[in-house]
Order: C-alpha cells, then sequence, then structure tokens
C-alpha cells in the first residue's frame, strides 16, 4: 500500500506540486527518502521519527521508503517534515488517505511533534486555492495563508492536534486573515534645510518611479532626503501588496500573518556580495533587488560597492526581474526597483573646497567617480549635485511644504499614469516602453528641437534619449500637462548626467 501527501517545492515565487509517496515494504527495519532531496529533507527522518516517538507510536520494524515525486525536481527545506509524517502515518493505517488527499500540506516538525514555521507558506496557500484543496501549515502562519482567500487552512500548532482535528475529537478553529502591516512615519522633508533643487528630483523620482543619483560632500542631507521618500510614495495596491508579501513569505520575513501594504526600503551596506544583492547561494534565496520589489533599493557610498556587484544590477534595473541560473534550476524572482543612490564626489568628499580637499584634487575625483560603470551611470534617470548647508541655512525655520504636502502631489501624477495607461500597463512612466512613448510623451516642436540639440550635445545613448521622455512625461504630469512642452525637456535634460569628451 502507498499513501500520497500533497506538498510544494518553491523556485522563486513558484510553488511546484510534489507528491510525498509512503511504502511500507517487508525488510530490515529503514527509513529512506529519494527523490534529490537536500539536507534539510534527508535529516527529516529523524525529525518525523521523534516527532511520532512523542506521541507513544512506534515506527514500523519494517522498511519505510518516502519517494518525493517528481524524481527529477530538487527538494529543499524543512517544510516536508509534515507532509512525510503524514505520508507514513497514512501508510502505517493512523489518518485516512481520502482526508489527507484533500489537502497540501507543509510544516517543518520538532523533535516534541510540534510544528514549527517554515518560509514560503503564503506561496503554498495560493497553490493550494488552484487546485481547489485545503492547506494544512503551522499555527504561526495560519493568519498568512488565510489571505489567499477561498481556501480551507488548517494551523496545526502540533502533530498531535492535527491527529486529533483529522480523527474529529478536537477541531482546530480556522485562523483569520493577518491585519495589514501599518504605515511606519519616517523622516519628513520638512527637516531637510535648503536643497531645494533635491528635493525637486526626489519628487519627480517618486511620482514617474524613475532613478536617481544624489552626488555631494558628506553631512549635505542626501541619506536624510533618500530615507524621506517613501513617504511621499503611494501606499501599494491590494495587487501590489500580494506581489511583496510573497516576496518575503519565501525569504522567511513575513511575520505575524501581516500582508505589507507599504512600499519597502531596502538600504544593504556596500560590503554586500553579488548573491546578496541580486540573490542566489546555495539555495537561491531572493536578494536584495527582490526585497525591494516595488519599492526602493538605496545604494549609500555606491562607489565603495565592488564594481562587479554594481553591474550586476544592470539587467534587473532594465527588466524588472533577475533570474538566478544554478546547474540544476533557474529561478526568477521579481525586481522593479527604485534605485536611489548617493555618493561623495571624491574619496576625502570636498571636492571644490580648496579648504577642505585633498592635494590630488580633480584627479582623485575621475578615479572615484570611475569606479561606477558608464553603463550603469546610463541606467541612473535623474543625476542631481547636492550643496553643501551652510549654517544660514540651518538656523532657518523649518519649510512650510514637507511630505504629506509632496505626497498628495506624488499620488495625483501616479493617478494621471494609471489612467493613461490602464489596467494590466506600465505602473509608472519609468516602465514606458518605446511604443508607449511615443503615443503619450512626444514633445511639441520647440521641446523636439531642444532635445535634438541637446542629444548632439550631450551626446546621449538610445536609452538616455529615452530615459530624458520619461523623466519630462513625469514633469507634465506634475503640473497637470497633457502635452510635454520645451520647458518639461529643459527640467528633464538638467538631471541628465552629460558623458565625458575623449
Amino acid at each position: 500500500m502507498v499513501s500520497t501527501v500533497a506538498t510544494v517545492a518553491y523556485l522563486g515565487l513558484e510553488a511546484r506540486a510534489v507528491e510525498v509517496q509512503c511504502q511500507i515494504s517487508p525488510g530490515v527495519g529503514q527509513f529512506n527518502i529519494v527523490g534529490l532531496p537536500d539536507k534539510a529533507v534527508k535529516e527529516s527522518t529523524e525529525r518525523v521519527r521523534a516527532a511520532i516517538s512523542s506521541m507513544g507510536l512506534s515506527m514500523p520494524p519494517k522498511r519505510v521508503t518516502i519517494n518525493l515525486s517528481p524524481a527529477d525536481l530538487p527538494k529543499e527545506g524543512s517544510h516536508f517534515d509534515l507532509p512525510i509524517a503524514l505520508a507514513l502515518l497514512g501508510a502505517m493505517g493512523v489518518v485516512d488517505g481520502e482526508t489527507l488527499a484533500a489537502y497540501v500540506v507543509v510544516g517543518e516538525l520538532g523533535l516534541d511533534g510540534r510544528v514549527a514555521g517554515s518560509p514560503g507558506v503564503l506561496l503554498a496557500a495560493l497553490h493550494a486555492s488552484e487546485r481547489e484543496l485545503g492547506l494544512v501549515c503551522p499555527a504561526p502562519q495560519g493568519s498568512e495563508a488565510a489571505w489567499a482567500g477561498q481556501v480551507e487552512v488548517i494551523a496545526a500548532p502540533g502533530l498531535l492536534e492535527l491527529l486529533n482535528h483529522f480523527n474529529g475529537s478536537a477541531l482546530l478553529r480556522p485562523p483569520m486573515a493577518g491585519e495589514a502591516e501599518e504605515r511606519i512615519a519616517g523622516p519628513d522633508l520638512a527637516q531637510v534645510k535648503g536643497q531645494e533643487t533635491a528635493k525637486r528630483a526626489i519628487e519627480i523620482a517618486a511620482a514617474g518611479g524613475h532613478n536617481l543619483l544624489m552626488v555631494g560632500p558628506p553631512g549635505a542631507g542626501k541619506s536624510l532626503m533618500a530615507s524621506c521618500l517613501p513617504g511621499i510614495l503611494p501606499d501599494l495596491t491590494p495587487a501590489e501588496a500580494l506581489e511583496v508579501s510573497m516576496v518575503a513569505s519565501v525569504a522567511g520575513e513575513l511575520s505575524g500573518g501581516r500582508i505589507i501594504r507599504t512600499r519597502p526600503f531596502r538600504s544593504p551596506h556596500h560590503s554586500a556580495s553579488m548573491p546578496a544583492l541580486v540573490g542566489g547561494g546555495l539555495k537561491a534565496k531572493p536578494g536584495e533587488v527582490s526585497l525591494a520589489h516595488l519599492g526602493v533599493l538605496f545604494l549609500d557610498e555606491l562607489p565603495e560597492f565592488q564594481r562587479t556587484v554594481l553591474d550586476s544590477l544592470r539587467q534587473p534595473i532594465e527588466t524588472g526581474q533577475v533570474t538566478v541560473a544554478r546547474a540544476n534550476a533557474h529561478v526568477t524572482f521579481p525586481a522593479r526597483v527604485q534605485l536611489i543612490a548617493a555618493m561623495n564626489p571624491c574619496r576625502c568628499g570636498h571636492l571644490g573646497d580648496a579648504a577642505l580637499s585633498c592635494s590630488r584634487a580633480p584627479r582623485c575625483a575621475a578615479d572615484y567617480q570611475a569606479k561606477v560603470s558608464g553603463p550603469m551611470l546610463d541606467r541612473i534617470d535623474l543625476h542631481v549635485e547636492v550643496q553643501a548647508v551652510s549654517a544660514a541655512d540651518l538656523i532657518l525655520p523649518p519649510p512650510a511644504e514637507g511630505s504629506a504636502e509632496v505626497r498628495a502631489r506624488v499620488n495625483a501624477a501616479r493617478s494621471i499614469q494609471t489612467s493613461r495607461y490602464g489596467e494590466g500597463g506600465p505602473r509608472t512612466n519609468a516602465e514606458a516602453d518605446g511604443k508607449l512613448l511615443e503615443e503619450h510623451a512626444t514633445p511639441d516642436e520647440p521641446g523636439r528641437k531642444l532635445l535634438a540639440q541637446a542629444a548632439e550635445a550631450m551626446r546621449l545613448s538610445a536609452r538616455g534619449y529615452t530615459r530624458i521622455l520619461r523623466v519630462a512625461r513625469t514633469i507634465a504630469d506634475l503640473a497637470g500637462s497633457e502635452s510635454i512642452t520645451r520647458i518639461h525637456i529643459a527640467e528633464a535634460l538638467s538631471y541628465r548626467r552629460q558623458a565625458p569628451r575623449s
């Protein structure tokens, strides 16, 4: 007799169906798992053995074989413990096989039979909903699974309680969906003294989802302004919140069953490795660029990152996704991020200040800025020079306009873009392709002439030319203008980095 239990294997944000098959056959007492299990799955034999023993049951003195089908799909993670245990109990006749056939099961087992949490429960719940099955998951993650909608969720605190539920002796209460994550108040733009040009660039970046680079001396407020960005971005839509929560669920960062409703803000240290930033590692987990999906990826001290690590971001920034290729699997994670970067003009940070700059200026500035490749800089829409803040600026009263006022304008501009591109189209101007730009971002004749002259003088690449149009479209949206005029093109050009002449 073969007992089967449905579970899943995670490949990126995809939950693949896996069938756990258990057969008890005559022979020397052994407990084997086959079907490309990793070390964590192989070790489940001891956890399952101890969990069953904790309930007063003993393992059958026969040959126990667990097959994870399909056998050519790699199986990783401890969430296979509970389905393996239930398949074994089904083969022993402790649990009815027809009851088990109605559920997808995930969860890690403790030695005392407790069911511990495991990453990816939200994906498993969505997978179960698509197959019109129920879900058995750990009790701490029941509220997370309940977000999947019309799916029966059994949140089991332990293996014994789960068996009692199946036998009808003590039913488990269905979990309620977790509350939405509360919006956390961050720094306000009213805290920033001066820096009107930089604040205008941040508003444009937020309104159109554009990438932004701030260059200025230390202490000028670059990091403060970047941390103000989440406060002016619109909240995630329900569909976007589900996307972001799925990434967090796979990474094991979705706590308390709370769905994420605020845009992520990730700020990795410049010592981050390539797998940490773009994803990968032994088990191909999402990196910072995916954990910041539909939010902000802030890279402070940009030239201090390893050049190969920075260049690995070029493709995700352009395509909105990152594919981690391994010999046994190709895993794709979403990576539609808004890149905000900050850097000093040179290593000492005081280029242009005769009293503070080092003796190697301006050569040190060229060497320092050259650590960031040209193709990487070409993918950044807005480049803004941030000047040092003077004492006269610091003693001024706070600005009359803060994040709330800027956020209202950003929301209005985003609403215009949503109605323009429609459902299923780009979310922001930064995602619009060439065809949409021809239709919605063609400037008037004076603007076209200015753009043509600037493209020649500034030696703009085709990508740079397209990004100018995207920024100009956002500037026009902030102004409530249907057409793009010369003034919108001029402002967009003022934020563009000019290519160095050979």
